[in-house]
């Protein structure tokens, strides 16, 4: 009852080619035993242009295609899915809200965290730049959600970099935490593992990425290695590139021993309230 997948995929401008690719792995993801997979950010759109995807985004009721796909796929496998990132509408119409949104095994949607750190970066020596907040609007929630594995903490690719977002899931009892992510092939050789290890490791959880990984058709490259991180730190299952499917077990005995004999997150004496 405790296994669970993340889900790796390249996905490329065409949402039913995507689509059809992030079935075929949940399915896998299913047949393995899995009873909770996670799909990456941008899972089913990655479009030649950032604005691109204004031209998907779906009203946030439910409606969309995204989003029935989403509840269709939980319903017919009897699996919580951890929807990546879907583009949803907003009262302005101008931007949408990177919403990664969490089904639950009858197909019920029962959480939604919109994205807090918007990707707005030029890479240092390259010419590969992003501004998210261009197409996006920030979220300014923090939301953890109670599932068969234990309460969860949801947090999107960026919101790696920023270590008061897991505080803030900490404290509000998530025991474990997902980051659907697409990290680019540069910023994810030098800083993916240490950073996903970091926050394992300060929060005394398992941390469950799922990520883009490979060539994108819009001349994206996005580094992969889907990863399992121990409250230990420890790298207990990654992918390397290319779209498959990674499965693990959490073992939330090991999170009580380590917190019981390790009591680091007992030991915290500055707040982080973790408002937005």
């Amino acid at each position: 009852m405790n296994q669970v997948a993340a889900i790796q995929m390249a996905s490329g401008p065409q949402p039913q080619a995507n689509l059809l690719e992030a079935k075929r792995l949940l399915q896998e993801a299913a047949d393995k035993g899995a009873c909770l997979a996670v799909l990456p950010e941008n899972f089913a759109f990655m479009g030649m242009q950032e604005t691109d995807v204004l031209g998907i985004a779906e009203k946030p009721d439910g409606a969309g295609p995204l989003q029935a796909f989403l509840a269709e796929q939980a319903r017919r496998l009897g699996l919580w899915i951890v929807g990546g990132t879907v583009p949803l509408q907003t009262a302005d119409g101008q931007r949408a809200r990177s919403a990664c949104l969490v089904f639950d095994d009858h197909g019920q949607q029962v959480a939604r965290y919109d994205k807090i750190h918007l990707f707005d970066v030029r890479l240092p020596d390259s010419t590969e730049a992003y501004t998210e907040s261009r197409v996006f609007e920030r979220g300014d929630a923090v939301v953890v959600v109670d599932t068969p594995v234990g309460r969860m903490g949801l947090a999107i690719c960026y919101d790696l970099r920023f270590p008061e977002l897991f505080r803030a899931l900490l404290d509000r009892g998530a025991e474990w935490m997902v980051l659907p992510a697409a990290f680019t092939a540069q910023t994810g050789q030098a800083h993916w593992d240490v950073l996903l290890r970091a926050r394992a490791i300060e929060n005394q959880c398992y941390i469950l990425a799922a990520a883009q990984g490979g060539f994108h058709v819009n001349g994206r490259e996005t580094y992969g290695h889907s990863s399992l991180v121990d409250p230990w730190g420890r790298v207990v299952s990654q992918l390397q590139r290319n779209p498959g499917v990674l499965l693990a077990t959490l073992d939330h005995a090991q999170v009580a021993r380590i917190r019981s004999s390790f009591p680091a997150v007992d030991h915290r004496r500055l707040p982080c309230p973790g408002t937005v």
